[in-house]
């Protein structure tokens, strides 16, 4: 499934492992020997799907984008903001767009395109005993949104938390070493909106069910 807003250049691509991995497999030979290197050094079989099927389909879309060939495409790690280490937002080498963000759990991988910067994170559900403990470095509202609800809604409403806040932090290209507890996104069905970002949950009626999914786009 691809996802796009119209009138501008935002795309988001849907993708099920199992439907895509065969032709990932047929195609790997488009991947740079530091992502077969790093596809082999995944322990479980399932992590070399995802990322196997990840890497694959995003080259393409890139090659798409630049005409050139998927192989030609060349990919590096920009300076973190915080910190300048090598470790920041993924980006082309000749450092300009079209700016992207990938994410994969299960047997969903979501690729988010943008001309502007952008990030995207999607989730399973996670395991109610969880909740409580991960959501302690969460913002104090957002901890208190939490509080203030049944027991049995916290778990969607932290998840649901939990990829905006991802979406941001993968948008800025921070990740979430420095912590959760900033920006405010919010817990509550309407995302809190970071100061010159915009954050969008991505509809049930476009992921399998099960999943949830967010995503950050730099205004």
């Amino acid at each position: 499934m691809i996802i796009e807003r119209a009138g501008t250049d935002l795309a988001v691509r849907v993708l099920r492992v199992s439907e895509e991995l065969e032709r990932a497999v047929a195609r790997q030979d488009v991947l740079s020997g530091g992502e077969l290197k790093r596809v082999a050094a995944q322990v479980r079989q399932e992590d070399r799907d995802r990322y196997l099927v990840a890497h694959t389909v995003l080259r393409q879309e890139l090659a798409d984008r630049l005409g050139v060939r998927p192989a030609d495409v060349e990919l590096t790690r920009n300076p973190c903001p915080s910190c300048g280490g090598p470790h920041g937002r993924p980006g082309l080498s000749r450092g300009d767009g079209p700016y992207f963000s990938l994410s994969h759990t299960g047997d969903v991988v979501l690729l988010a395109f943008a001309g502007t910067p952008v990030g995207i994170d999607v989730e399973a559900p996670p395991l109610t005993t969880s909740v409580a403990s991960v959501s302690r470095g969460l913002h104090p509202r957002e901890q208190e949104e939490l509080a203030d609800l049944p027991r049995e809604e916290r778990a969607t409403a932290f998840i649901r938390c939990w990829t905006r806040k991802e979406a941001y932090l993968k948008g800025v290209g921070v990740g979430i070493g420095g912590g959760v507890a900033e920006p405010y996104v919010s817990t509550l069905p309407r995302p809190g909106q970071p100061p010159g970002w915009r954050l969008t949950d991505l509809g049930a009626d476009s992921l399998p069910a099960g999943y949830t999914a967010a995503l950050a786009e730099k205004e």
